[in-house]
């Protein structure tokens, strides 16, 4: 007999598991399904997605344990402990990184478990309509089975782009799979993309030892973070030792007896060639479309790969809807998730909305950076009347009591109404910070509103608000 389903969720990254959760806890029955194992011992497939199984948690883990090195190698001194002898165990570290995947996707299975959500082990694709809804047929290693369902969630995520005459294997030419499991530092690292995801990868390897050179195509560094902020990481970047080329041309990428050798024109025309033990290749991602057959159910994808929704995550055909990166908008795991429950709650006749100015970016790097809302030069094109206020952490108690002085927070305001447009971090914890500004954002609070609000004291807290301050030029400790 053929299983039916109020929701079916295709895909259980961030945006498809939350999406199931959500639609569980209001009541329809839901499957969700997962087809990619990840490489696990046991072949079979592995909840939370790229996200928790090569990306956002595993890459984290091993930011932390690379930072954890250079701080006690080099940093513990000014504090006056003394370390000698500082050895580094990737093995150990890898390890590590895998146990917290482990656990991770396990909690997701008690998730699907706790709430009564079907999973189907399997790839979905579309068979077409019915009745009442849907025919979807999940291809799985025991099989096929079609499973009919009223509403459908596209979750499918994305996939790391690969580029001509870079013929990526992961094991010296690397995407982020592979650039998450290198079994040593390499010596010398190639990195092409000076994206989020090359500037996190490449910063790893190299507080472990690595000589890192970045090559990235566009003319500007970081041209989608505020300039003040670009400018300043691309100082610190270079003083910790990364090697950044801009406006380069890659040509062919050859596996050699020492590693590899990359062809590349820099930007002023002059050929090179950059010799390495390892590559990663980064060049963002693009949409996990295939084998869906959604001609099936009358839907195609744009010249981009991209499935056209509107702004509540619908499709062109009623009763499927799509969210995360396969739709417009940022690859971000958070923004996922949010459509997800907004779609969800849709689907229960409630009224939830996104605000997508309001959603928060953050690379972690050393330091990290993050911002919400308006650049500055955005705010500039658009001829939009604002004020700027900056406040620097090296004159924040306790930034120098942690010894993480580098970086500012600045903050861009409404010239007549005062209404924060965005807020800009780079620091140490701007991960975290940044969420008081995306907060104060989705309230369309003012400089104001933060520059009255009492916060404790020490904390890296008081920068956002010194920066509030600044904005009329009443800064208290600057």
């Amino acid at each position: 007999m053929t299983r039916k389903f109020d929701i079916l969720v295709i895909g259980a990254g961030p945006g498809g598991y939350i999406a199931a959760i959500r639609t569980a806890q209001l009541g329809f029955s839901v499957a969700c399904c997962e087809f990619n194992a990840y490489d696990s011992p046991e072949h079979e497939p592995r909840l939370g997605g790229t996200c928790l199984n090569a990306g956002c948690i595993p890459l984290k883990a091993l930011v932390a344990s690379s930072e954890a090195y250079e701080k006690t190698a080099h940093s513990l001194s000014s504090h006056g402990i003394t370390v000698n002898g500082v050895t580094i165990d990737v093995a150990r570290m890898q390890q590590r990184k895998e146990e917290i995947v482990t656990r991770m996707t396990g909690g997701i299975q008690f998730l699907f478990r706790k709430n009564k959500i079907t999973l189907l082990k399997g790839q979905a694709s579309f068979a077409g309509k019915t009745e009442t809804g849907f025919r979807i047929t999940i291809g799985g290693n025991d099989g096929k089975e079609d499973v009919v369902a009223q509403k459908v969630i596209i979750a499918t995520g994305s996939k790391a782009r690969h580029i001509p005459n870079v013929r990526v294997d992961n094991v010296t030419i690397c995407d982020n799979e592979g650039a998450l499991k290198f079994t040593e530092a390499p010596k010398k690292l190639g990195v092409i993309g000076a994206g989020v995801i090359g500037l996190e990868l490449g910063s790893v390897w190299r507080r472990l030892g690595a000589e890192v050179t970045v090559l990235e195509v566009m003319p500007s560094f970081l041209g989608s973070a505020d300039e003040s902020v670009s400018r300043e990481a691309a100082k610190l970047f270079l003083k910790q030792g990364l090697r950044i080329k801009l406006g380069v041309r890659i040509g062919q990428a050859k596996l050699t007896e020492q590693g590899i050798s990359i062809a590349f024109t820099d930007d002023q025309g002059a050929e090179h060639l950059l010799e390495c033990d390892k590559l990663i290749v980064s060049v963002g991602r693009v949409p996990n479309t295939d084998h869906l057959n959604l001609e099936a159910v009358g839907l195609q994808t744009d010249e981009r790969g991209f499935i056209p929704v509107n702004d509540h995550c619908a499709t062109a055909a009623p009763g499927i809807f799509a969210i995360g990166d396969v739709v417009r908008g940022p690859m971000l795991a958070h923004k996922a998730e949010d459509e997800g429950v907004m779609v969800a709650e849709l689907l229960a006749g409630q009224k939830p909305h996104i605000d997508y100015n309001t959603i928060p970016w953050v690379i972690y790097t050393t330091p990290e950076i993050a911002w919400v809302g308006k650049t500055e030069q955005q705010l500039r094109s658009e001829g939009h009347d604002y004020k700027t206020g900056m406040f620097p952490f090296a004159a924040n108690g306790r930034a120098l009591g942690l010894g993480d002085v580098e970086g500012f927070v600045k903050m861009l305001a409404d010239g007549k109404t005062d209404e924060i447009l965005g807020v800009h971090i780079i620091g140490a914890n701007a991960s975290d910070l940044i969420a008081e500004a995306a907060l104060a954002m989705e309230f369309r609070a003012s400089s104001e509103d933060i520059a009255r609000t009492c916060h404790p004291h020490p904390s890296l807290s008081e920068a956002i608000r010194e920066a509030a301050l600044a904005i009329d030029k009443r800064a208290l400790n600057m």
